[in-house]
């Protein structure tokens, strides 16, 4: 099973990268070049422990539909998502934070299962572990531009 591990320094506190992570506007934000929009479940705010959020979005040539529930929180140091329903065999993100002097360490472990069996595998090894790490951190990405400007009071209400 793939798994991608990213550590990213943002400098700002601990509290406002959990929240702006947990974020269903900020992640629609993130993903605006594959049209993702929340269809079901939690579609908008912070997304809190055992709830779920139905993404849809184009990835890869298609139209793919993404279920994931928090199945795991502990405010403001980590949440899991896992997946309920969708392409994948398996899927989950483990959201780490951990408070440093000058700001946050935000660290994901993403792991997935990619179904096909040995197809899959090679599909997973070859290209969709390139491709969902980018993903990743173009999310990151813009988690840390608002969270370390003043950006991130349009999206959370503090």
């Amino acid at each position: 099973m793939p798994t991608i591990h990213l550590t990213t320094f943002i400098a700002a506190p601990i509290e406002r990268v959990f929240d702006l992570s947990r974020s269903i506007e900020l992640h629609k934000k993130s993903m605006a070049n594959y049209r993702e929009q929340a269809v079901a479940g939690t579609t908008i705010g912070l997304i809190n422990l055992n709830e779920t959020v139905t993404w849809k979005a184009k990835h890869l040539m298609r139209t793919r539909v993404l279920q994931v529930q928090i199945t795991a929180m502990e405010r403001p140091f980590s949440f899991t998502n896992e997946m309920k329903k969708g392409d994948f065999k398996s899927m989950k993100h483990e959201h780490h934070f951990k408070a440093i002097e000058n700001g946050t360490l935000m660290i994901d472990i993403f792991s997935f299962e990619a179904p096909f069996g040995g197809l899959g595998k090679f599909f997973s090894g070859l290209y969709l572990s390139n491709y969902m790490e980018k993903l990743l951190e173009q999310r990151n990405l813009l988690i840390k531009e608002y969270a370390e400007s003043n950006k991130w009071q349009h999206v959370l209400d503090n």
